[in-house]
């Protein structure tokens, strides 16, 4: 064992040594973006007066009263979270209809003004001591729309968010991420606020410089483009925004989705979706909780797809994760256990049509996501095969870019030996963070990774092969 860790972290010392030698190919991603992107999959919780009056959307004047979680456990739902496999919990801490979560000192209309614990409670306290507690990062939603405060549709209300915003970080954090909403209410039947988003940026940087930030353009993640959880097939990290604004204003849904291949900035994608069909609790769709089966084929096309997953799972009335959810999640986390449990090509044998010196093609499959290989510069099409001792059953392939030097591939396919020669079995686009691709079943020694398009040699991290019983 001791042989085997000093050979791979000599290998990953080569790699150090040797990765002066890869052109970046700009834009890159940050620090933080590529810690946010390493989570994967995390938890959203839509909680609030609306959870007490079967609204999605509440209008502001709601009586405070109406919260009263009698039984309210964030101990419960971090733990649930943790055991489901997730990484955070990201909180409305306050939604459309202004209410806040915590006592704020900027809003007469929050947890102080309602009965629950004598106007003594706060959510956000209580969530983010049981993140700290379970290991779990902790992130915040503030809607920028508020239907209750006096000061929204006047120039005032900026200041008003920037300090909500001030007063919840610093009480509450660190978070991890800052979750900006693009609905709101102008037009004619809604008070017209001109947003001071170049500001508001400004301050999220000061009060939590290790936060991404999330809205339609950014500008550290992007909305994937629809609710539904499913990033496109052909998913880029980069996004242009100039001349785009948060909501209504912002870019096609489609171009969220895929993203510019020549895009200006690097804003990868955050698919959210719900557990349930609304987004906050409602008793009558307790039977229409996503089965384990659907939540699986959701990671496959958001996480296996370059993307995050931000899974809704919404407090109930009490207070607590309906026991449907938690079932579901837990579930869940078996199925991706088993899924990715045995990566058939680990140590596999591995040879490449364009080998590089001072890069080992065995990187490839040491089940280090830091070690990476590429060919030449200028090379833009290439094949790697990997070559098991025995031949293997499986049905899905995971290859991951290294993606601290740029995203680059734009095409691929994957082939599998039939005892006489290589036969296409799937084929994709961008590769990006992960990709996660499921082809009918196939029992073979070598498979065969073909780069057929790239903006500048590919440098990848990883190729796995599983065997799967989702398809």
């Amino acid at each position: 064992m001791k042989r085997i860790i000093g050979i791979s972290f000599f290998l990953i010392s080569m790699v150090a040594v040797n990765a002066q030698l890869i052109k970046t190919v700009p834009p890159l991603p940050t620090k933080t973006q590529l810690a946010w992107q390493d989570m994967e999959f995390y938890i959203f919780m839509h909680f609030g007066p609306n959870t007490f009056t079967d609204k999605e959307w509440g209008h502001g004047d709601e009586p405070e009263d109406i919260f009263n979680p009698t039984a309210l456990d964030c101990r419960q739902w971090a733990k649930i979270a943790r055991d489901a496999g997730a990484k955070g919990i990201i909180i409305t801490a306050k939604h459309h209809d202004g209410f806040c979560l915590w006592p704020s000192e900027f809003s007469t209309h929050t947890v102080r003004e309602s009965k629950w614990r004598d106007g003594k409670g706060d959510v956000l306290a209580e969530l983010s001591k049981a993140c700290k507690e379970f290991g779990l990062k902790f992130g915040i939603y503030i809607s920028p729309w508020d239907r209750n405060h006096p000061k929204y549709g006047t120039p005032e209300y900026n200041d008003v968010y920037a300090k909500t915003m001030t007063e919840a970080v610093k009480k509450y954090g660190p978070i991890f991420e800052m979750w900006w909403d693009g609905a709101n209410g102008e037009g004619p039947n809604g008070k017209k606020q001109v947003y001071d988003f170049k500001r508001f940026e400004k301050v999220v940087r000061k009060i939590a410089p290790d936060a991404v930030v999330f809205s339609d353009i950014g500008p550290d993640i992007r909305w994937v483009g629809n609710e539904s959880g499913i990033a496109s097939e052909t998913n880029w990290n980069m996004l242009d925004t100039a001349g785009f604004k948060r909501g209504a204003g912002g870019p096609p849904q489609d171009t969220l989705g895929t993203g510019n291949v020549n895009g200006k900035n690097w804003i990868p994608a955050e698919c959210d979706v719900s557990i349930r069909p609304g987004w906050f609790y409602h008793a009558n769709e307790d039977d229409k909780v996503k089965t384990p089966e659907q939540l699986m084929q959701l990671f496959l096309k958001s996480v296996g797809r370059g993307s995050n997953l931000l899974l809704n799972v919404p407090p109930d009335r009490r207070g607590l994760i309906h026991p449907n959810d938690s079932a579901a999640l837990m579930q869940f986390k078996d199925q991706r256990d088993a899924f990715f449990r045995t990566n058939l090509a680990f140590r596999s044998k591995v040879s490449v049509s364009d080998p590089r010196p001072g890069f080992l093609p065995e990187l490839l499959t040491d089940g280090y996501r830091f070690s990476h290989w590429a060919p030449p510069s200028g090379v833009t099409k290439c094949w790697i095969q990997l070559e098991m001792a025995t031949p293997q059953t499986f049905n899905t392939i995971s290859i991951e870019e290294f993606i601290e030097y740029g995203q680059r591939v734009a095409g691929f396919t994957v082939e599998v030996w039939d005892g006489e020669k290589f036969v296409e079995v799937t084929k994709g686009t961008t590769i990006g963070k992960k990709r996660i691709l499921q082809f009918p079943q196939q029992t073979s020694a070598k498979v065969r990774l073909n780069i057929t398009q790239s903006k500048a040699n590919p440098v990848l991290s990883a190729i796995k092969l599983f065997n799967s019983t989702v398809y």
